[in-house]
């Protein structure tokens, strides 16, 4: 009768060995086996019967493929009652102006924008940028060339998040700087950049 050939030892089998092992002293020392111990396999963490594993947490502001989330823009804030005043006074100095009355949305756009990161790099604190009453004129009375609009769409665009780190707040301005027809508007302090290796 041949005798089957054992594999390894189970992790039972290993246990009841080390334990008889460590209490029988062999009869000739230089004839005793010692079974090299095998390297123990990376074991998966227990999981609970009915447990349902947790997905792995994602970083702190991360978005949907882990980018991280640009933070809010800044709120807008209205200018001061007390600044208004010094304004209408002269006692405040106006930093620039911009007169878009006349111009389509589109130029107005992007006119307005060129404008107030200019004045921001200039370190401009107030400015003033004139939009017009808003009359349509008789030779477009629906405004399809989109004139006349522009009293209404600037503060929407001035309130847009693109361009919340430009602009602290806004207000209508002073009847002697144009009343309705414009508006005074703060100016955000440009951050410096940060120099390259942390200088």
């Amino acid at each position: 009768m041949t005798r089957r050939k054992r594999g390894h030892l189970s992790g039972e089998e290993r246990t009841l060995w080390a334990t008889v092992a460590r209490t029988v002293a062999p009869l000739r020392p230089e004839d005793a086996v010692v079974e090299p111990p095998e390297p123990p396999a990376a074991e998966a963490p227990a999981i609970a019967v009915g447990a349902v594993p947790r997905a792995p947490r994602m970083p702190a502001k991360a978005g949907k493929l882990g980018k991280a989330v640009p933070p809010p823009p800044p709120p807008l804030h209205p200018i001061e009652r007390r600044t208004l005043t010094r304004v209408a006074r002269g006692t405040i100095e106006i930093d620039g102006r911009i007169d878009l009355h006349g111009l389509t949305q589109l130029d107005a756009h992007d006119r307005l924008r060129g404008f107030l990161l200019d004045a921001q790099s200039r370190g401009s604190k107030l400015v003033i940028v004139i939009t017009g009453k808003g009359k349509v004129g008789a030779d477009d009375p629906f405004g399809m060339n989109e004139r006349g609009v522009l009293r209404r769409r600037v503060p929407q665009w001035l309130a847009e998040p693109g361009l919340r780190n430009i602009v602290i707040g806004f207000e209508e301005a002073h009847r002697s700087h144009g009343g309705g027809g414009a508006l005074y508007v703060r100016i955000r302090k440009k951050r410096s950049a940060v120099k390259a290796g942390g200088a």
